[in-house]
């Protein structure tokens, strides 16, 4: 049994070897090449354009001192979230304590001052004239007292709203001038709404107007896609990279997202562009905006044809010109075609 075993495999793989290999078929010179056409046709194209960028919520505060000072804390850091009213960064209260005890001393020197001159006033010792000035330089303390109470309330920095902080700016120690930004917060309350704040080239802006939808994906949400519409175009270029900023409100669907976060746009104006479209195994090469197909009007042979190619899409190509009189388009077969060749048309 065993020897009948080794004779048979042996048998059989002798004749194996006297099978003749399968190869690919290749045309020789002359003879027509099979392929399979499409005709060129005219398709609607909705204008799209893809973007990307950061999402933010809508509402932003860059918190700040009204006064200058020394910062004495800040009871927060990057990431935090807030609730209003919370007290997020405080001055040093010792310049501006001064201040204000100096502001009170003026108060009742100038008090003291107006009972002298309405007693004189009174005896006939000071004429009127002094009197009112008096009254002048007493009203003009109390005010200046209410200044600086003021100003030692804004002493300290809290928070406007519920949110979270964005940016650090300062830390304790740092010299601060009025308004000069502490800490950047983002707000989450209220009305306040989340954007995508992206970059758009000047050709991209100019195809972009307020309304436009749009459909939003999140790295942080994979498989998700958001609905979301264009809220506001920048006027000015950003002069760090010549980028023009396009907002997009988002729909997050009661998602929980966290400022910062990457986000692709892609934005439909809703206008409507009619042009040639081919698939791309139509497409022999490409080189920027040109791209060479084969074409053919009698279905027996072919010419290789220059395009002017336009936007890509998922599985075709816009060409804007270059097909405007052709019929129709070599979809495969194109391997072994050269100018002139001859063809049969697969059914």
């Amino acid at each position: 049994m065993k020897y009948t075993i080794i004779f048979t495999t042996a048998l059989l793989l002798l004749q194996a070897c006297k099978e003749p290999a399968k190869q690919s078929v290749i045309p020789t010179r002359g003879e027509a090449i099979p392929v399979t056409l499409a005709p060129v046709q005219t398709g609607g194209l909705a204008n799209s354009i893809e973007a990307t960028g950061l999402l933010f919520t809508e509402d932003e505060s860059k918190l700040s001192f009204k006064i200058g000072g020394v910062v004495e804390s800040v009871f927060v850091n990057e990431g935090d979230f807030v609730k209003a009213g919370q007290v997020l960064a405080t001055l040093k209260n010792t310049e501006i304590a001064s201040q204000v005890s100096q502001v009170q001393l003026n108060v009742q020197k100038a008090e003291r001052d107006y009972e002298r001159a309405y007693n004189l006033y009174k005896d006939s010792v000071a004429t009127l004239e002094q009197l009112q000035n008096a009254k002048t330089g007493l009203d003009i303390a109390k005010q200046g007292l209410s200044a600086a109470n003021f100003n030692q309330q804004y002493a300290r920095i809290a928070a406007p709203a519920s949110g979270f902080v964005v940016k650090k700016l300062m830390s304790a120690g740092e010299i601060a001038g009025p308004g000069m930004p502490v800490l950047l917060l983002n707000h989450v309350s209220g009305n306040s709404h989340w954007i995508l704040r992206a970059g758009v080239t000047d050709a991209e802006w100019a195809g972009i107007t307020l309304g436009d939808k749009a459909q939003v994906t999140l790295d942080a949400f994979p498989g998700k896609t958001f609905n979301a519409q264009v809220t506001n175009r920048s006027l000015a270029a950003d002069p760090l990279n010549g980028s023009f900023s396009v907002e997009l409100r988002v729909d997050l669907n009661g998602e929980k997202p966290a400022t910062g976060m990457f986000g692709k746009a892609k934005i439909v104006n809703g206008k409507v562009t009619y042009a040639n479209v081919i698939p791309y195994a139509a497409l022999l090469e490409a080189d920027g905006d040109k791209g060479y197909v084969f074409i053919t009007t009698d279905k027996k042979t072919v010419q290789r044809k220059e395009v002017t190619l336009g936007k890509l899409y998922s599985d075709r190509v816009e060409v804007i010109a270059g097909l405007e009189k052709e019929a129709f388009i070599v979809i495969s077969g194109s391997a072994y075609l050269n100018d002139q060749s001859t063809i049969i048309v697969n059914n």
